[in-house]
């Protein structure tokens, strides 16, 4: 039995059927979800939600669980067992010089290994473990710096830039689930390489500035298995390292390629890369489309792992890693205010650190300063109410970061 309520009647334990708006317009991205905290009420309010459906009976089983749930309870993300050692823990901006060091060294690095590789040289695997080896030691000292690079992206340098993009973002997957520097440094290796198989593309389709016509798709398809053979030809990294280039187009209904194997056939860093691929390329601009802003690209991958495409554990816990709202969001506030999101707070997923760029009168401010939306004292707190495509705000995301960091 269901029964329509006011926002102000809603309270932990009740289960909503139907909102007075879309959820896309909340952080639920659900069409039905328990609530299980008088935060989340304050946050459906902060939405604009006035009044709402629930269902009323005594006992309720939950179909899935919600985003906003995962992000609050990880029961049912794998544990992250730390090493008895764990390394000190550096400050978010103190390890982004280090971090944004090691990504371009890597960018150079996936840049001559495709270069070799299209040439018939072999791969400089040397090079390649000594950067995955910095970028460890990154993640390890601070997990958020490096992963906030991944904004970081190249139009006429996509191939390159997406290498390194998905190699930080699977390390930063793994390290969130306790993954061990021998486990880290080979997801890093093998996302760093998984479209090696790209170089043995002819240009003409690879570079093609549209959509690829069934034929073409064809070929595009090729680059799996032809780096699969390039990495098992011309280096001596075993089969864990290769996984990622062999398995990123693998979904866990069966339905991708090149072999269409289902989630129990798939390891562990193949539905990785998977996520971290999608995501990568859905955010950065190609010849045939502008990239989606990361909140959206976000709610598609949620989508597809309900749709049973991709692992919806991992996508829940990438989405814990990178944010609800990913650093380079541009964001409206309940002020009005305009920013753009500089670090998240993984204890607050709704509360990011936020560079604020325009006032409520949508006037570029002459000193943009920082808010830690998390850490607020005066009432009523800012909060996130929108997110923005940035050419929407008439804001470039990267210029504004890239200069306060500088």
């Amino acid at each position: 039995m269901t029964k329509r309520i006011v926002i102000d009647e809603l309270q932990p334990g009740m289960l909503i059927e139907q909102l007075d708006r879309s959820w896309l317009s909340t952080p639920f991205f659900r069409h039905k979800m328990t609530i299980t905290s008088h935060q989340q009420i304050a946050q459906l309010k902060a939405c604009g939600v006035q009044t709402l459906v629930v269902r009323i009976e005594a006992e309720e089983v939950r179909e899935a669980p919600t985003l906003e749930q995962d992000l609050a309870d990880d029961s049912n993300v794998p544990g992250a067992e730390e090493p008895v050692s764990a390394p000190h823990v550096v400050p978010f901006e103190q390890e982004l010089a280090a971090a944004r060091r090691v990504y371009q060294a890597a960018k150079i690095v996936i840049q001559d290994a495709m270069h070799d590789t299209r040439l018939g040289r072999a791969i400089n695997v040397d090079a390649v473990r000594a950067v995955v080896t910095d970028m460890t030691d990154s993640v390890f000292r601070n997990p958020d710096a490096l992963s906030s690079l991944s904004r970081l992206k190249r139009f006429d340098e996509y191939t390159f830039y997406h290498s390194v993009n998905t190699a930080l973002l699977a390390m930063s997957v793994g390290r969130s689930l306790g993954f061990d520097r021998s486990m880290l440094h080979l997801v890093g290796v093998g996302t760093l390489l998984h479209d090696i198989g790209k170089t043995k593309i002819p240009l003409e389709v690879l570079n093609k500035p549209g959509r690829f016509e069934a034929h073409e798709m064809e070929i595009m398809k090729q680059h799996v298995l032809r780096g699969v053979e390039v990495l098992a030809s011309t280096t001596d990294l075993g089969d864990s390292y290769v996984q990622p280039a062999l398995e990123h187009h693998e979904r866990v209904n069966g339905a991708g390629y090149p072999h269409r194997r289902a989630q129990k056939d798939i390891s562990q860093f193949g539905l990785i890369a998977a996520i971290v691929d999608i995501y990568d390329a859905m955010t950065s601009d190609r010849c045939y489309h502008k990239g989606e802003p990361p909140h959206q690209a976000l709610q598609v991958l949620y989508r597809l792992s309900l749709e049973g495409h991709l692992d919806p554990t991992l996508v829940q816990r990438f989405i814990q890693v990178v944010g609800v709202y990913p650093v380079g969001s541009v964001v409206e506030l309940n002020t009005g205010e305009t920013g753009i999101v500089k670090q998240v707070n993984h204890e607050a997923p709704l509360a990011p650190v936020v560079l604020l760029v325009k006032s409520a009168g949508n006037t570029l401010l002459s000193n943009p300063h920082e808010e830690d939306l998390s850490q607020q004292t005066k009432t009523p707190p800012r909060n996130v109410t929108t997110v923005l495509a940035p050419h929407q705000a008439g804001l470039d995301p990267t210029v504004y970061l890239d200069k306060r960091a500088a």
